[in-house]
């Protein structure tokens, strides 16, 4: 009859070389699925040996035997060195190469030792604690052993001081591998006294095969649950199966005469109706008592996704934009005690994604992110939530630019995990996450919970979206209709104003005949040139008085119908009038306005005040576009220029452009550039978003003219009008 050691040791021999087999196809271009699957054959293979060992009868096969599983037993140490050494991605490590190499000629000393048939294993001889024949040990087996535990030894210490710089997941892999090690191991190292001859049996072999379970969950289950769950898991499964497989066999053995005497030569059938029995219940033992204790150990993690899925529910009656995605982050990072959290939306008039809100003032993130980054491109194509260190294995697995570039993306915004919010098929922001505070992972379950919140929010910020919108609206509403009240009221305000104007142009008149009246001959120098200047002051009220009476008239004009007010008018006289309002407001030192046309182009026919009201609201726009790409791009050497050319295009019409080359409009604003109210200006206080409309009603209805325009983002616009020639 085969014993526990023979069951145990075989058992070890088909599950090591399984998962071996499991990780290593999973993903056979990672180098730690490979070192592990080396490191699995080597187990496989000192556990097949090791079992027909036990189960040996005649000293000649157990000194066979024996020797054989030491082939196996000398590359242990070596692979499992050589899969932590590519767990820890120690590669460029000068010292750690030296130690890989120096172990890889050791072991290939153990092999060539191992063929001598005194320095290794010596003989063999029957011990009564595993009932086989057993070796002892040569001179140099005390060597081997050495090695084998300072070589386990150091490759722990490895992962114990180098796990403190590591993520919360590899934290976690960490642990997996250093429980697994102990366990594994030390359970191996039993069978090292009876070589000496010490009466200790290799009861630790027993837990070998659990060693290669553990570590390859740790690699194919990259979302790795915490150690504690997988730890309680892998004991009820040895607890629950143990007593499935063992109870059997015990019976079997140890009442095997009490049950010939009763059942006769069929004394075999109640072990095996056991085994069924237990067989049949044992599974639904085992979910039970998994659920039980999964509901303990993740009592805090339910707790949180609980939280989030009531606050996802409640959070679309928040109609504060600002508000709501605080109480996003919030929640999430004191929920769930994430270090630090973040959220990126998308913003139309720039068509980027931009840092609405964070939760870590000590941390400075980036503060937006193009919509062609790796990042949203793979969350647009993929619709999933991603996690760097599954981006990181992949990059290192792969090789692949594609995931080299995402890893870049992901490292330089510190995003441990990032959940995208659709809006249908819509991306409209993202919401980034560091680590547990805890140091726990990412469960599926967990990320589960925020796509859900993250969907959630997604209607919730539109809905806070529409209702700014929608509060927009009603103001750009109550201003058109105090528009349209001045408008009603033009004809009486012209009235009074002229009235006022007129006024003030006979104070100013009779004051300067006044002046010129007087003899100031007798008056010092510095009385007569007090006298001029107040003369010329007098003259520039008046001046200006003339015009603030052709502006009433141009108003008066535009909101009536007809050709009234229209006349021949050269471009330079509309030009040198808009230049001198606007110098007042635009500092013309700092850009170049170039007029190129010819002296003998025919003249427009228009009207004097509108058309120069035009060309003051295409130079003051062109001058705030300046002065933004100023400000954004900060080029070295950069001044900007205003164009204005004309040409005659046809027998009746002149075509004009104006060209600037300022920071241009998006391509989305292009639809509503002519809207009222809409303003591409970075400030709403420097633009009201009248100024094209009007210039458009100016162009179109007054002077039945053309209007269009052309523009690239960071480079310049161009506005194309077509006027009638004067005859």
């Amino acid at each position: 009859m085969l014993s526990l050691y023979v069951i145990t040791a075989w058992l070890t021999t088909v599950t090591a070389s399984y998962v071996g087999i499991l990780v290593y196809f999973k993903n056979p271009k990672s180098k730690v699925n490979q070192r592990w699957f080396f490191m699995s054959l080597s187990i496989a293979f000192w556990s097949l040996f090791l079992g027909l060992m036990f189960n040996s009868r005649s000293d000649q096969a157990g000194l066979i035997y024996s020797r054989i599983l030491m082939i196996g037993a000398d590359f242990i140490p070596f692979t499992f060195y050589y899969f932590v050494y590519s767990f820890l991605e120690l590669e460029n490590d000068k010292k750690q190469k030296k130690i890989l190499f120096a172990s890889y000629i050791i072991t290939i000393f153990f092999l060539l030792v191992n063929s001598s048939p005194l320095l290794y294993v010596r003989s063999v001889s029957y011990k009564l604690p595993v009932n086989c024949y057993y070796p002892d040990a040569g001179p140099l087996f005390s060597f081997y052993v050495l090695f084998y535990f300072v070589l386990i030894g150091y490759s722990c210490l490895l992962l114990y001081r180098t796990s403190a710089q590591l993520t919360a997941q590899k934290k976690n892999q960490c642990k997996y591998i250093l429980f697994a090690t102990v366990v594994g191991f030390l359970g191996g190292a039993t069978t090292f006294p009876l070589w000496y001859k010490i009466k200790i049996p290799p009861i630790g072999s027993h837990f070998v095969w659990l060693y290669a379970v553990t570590i390859s969950i740790a690699i194919l289950r990259y979302r790795l649950m915490d150690i504690s769950v997988a730890i309680t898991r892998t004991g009820i499964f040895i607890a629950v199966y143990t007593l499935i497989l063992g109870l059997p066999f015990a019976v079997a053995g140890f009442l095997r005469g009490w049950l010939i005497e009763f059942l006769g030569p069929q004394w075999w059938i109640l072990p095996l109706g056991l085994m069924a029995g237990l067989a049949t219940v044992g599974p639904f033992v085992y979910i039970f008592l998994e659920r039980r204790a999964e509901n303990r150990l993740l009592r805090e993690q339910k707790r949180y996704q609980d939280t989030l899925k009531q606050v996802s529910i409640g959070m679309t009656r928040i109609r504060d934009l600002h508000r709501l995605l605080n109480l996003i982050t919030h929640i999430i990072t004191k929920t769930v005690r994430i270090a630090y959290a973040a959220i990126y939306l998308y913003d139309q008039d720039v068509q980027e994604y931009i840092l609405k809100v964070s939760r870590d003032k000590n941390r400075e993130f980036i503060p937006k992110i193009t919509p062609d980054a790796p990042l949203i491109s793979w969350l647009i194509l993929k619709h999933q939530s991603l996690i760097y260190e599954e981006v990181k294995r992949q990059m290192q697995d792969e090789a692949s630019p594609a995931f080299k570039k995402l890893e870049d993306n992901m490292r330089s915004l510190g995003a441990s995990v990032v959940i995208p919010s659709f809006l249908e098929d819509k991306l409209i922001g993202i919401i980034l996450l560091g680590d547990k505070l805890s140091g726990q992972i990412y469960t599926p379950e967990d990320l589960n919970v925020f796509q859900v919140l993250a969907n959630q929010a997604a209607l919730a910020i539109e809905n806070a979206q529409f209702y700014e919108e929608t509060q927009k609206m009603q103001e750009q509403i109550a201003q058109a209709e105090k528009m349209a009240t001045v408008g009603t009221m033009a004809d009486g305000l012209s009235h009074q104003i002229n009235n006022r104007f007129h006024a003030l142009s006979l104070i100013a008149g009779d004051t300067i005949d006044t002046i010129r009246l007087t003899d100031t001959s007798n008056c010092t120098p510095e009385i007569q040139e007090m006298i001029k200047g107040i003369n010329y002051a007098l003259d520039r009220i008046k001046s200006n008085v003339i015009q603030g009476g052709e502006v009433v008239k141009g108003i008066l004009k535009y909101t009536r119908k007809g050709d009234e007010g229209l006349e021949p008018l050269t471009m330079d006289q509309i030009l040198d009038a808009t230049l001198d309002m606007v110098k007042y407001k635009v500092k013309l030192s700092e850009i170049d306005i170039i007029r190129n046309y010819a002296k003998e182009i025919p003249n427009i026919k228009g009207n004097f005040v509108q058309l120069q009201e035009v060309f003051f609201n295409f130079i003051d726009n062109a001058y705030d576009a300046i002065n933004e790409r100023k400000a954004a791009l900060n080029e070295p050497g950069y001044r900007g220029k205003i164009t204005i050319s004309a040409r005659q295009k046809t027998d009746k019409t002149i075509e004009i452009l104006v060209d600037d080359n300022g920071m241009g409009i998006y391509g989305h604003n292009s639809e509503k550039i002519f809207t009222p109210f809409f303003t591409t200006k970075t400030s709403s206080r420097k633009g009201t978003g009248l100024g094209l409309y009007v210039i458009r009603k100016i162009i179109t209805d007054t002077h039945k003219g053309k209007i269009s325009f052309e523009s690239t983002h960071k480079s310049g616009t161009r506005f194309t009008i077509e006027l009638s020639i004067a005859i």
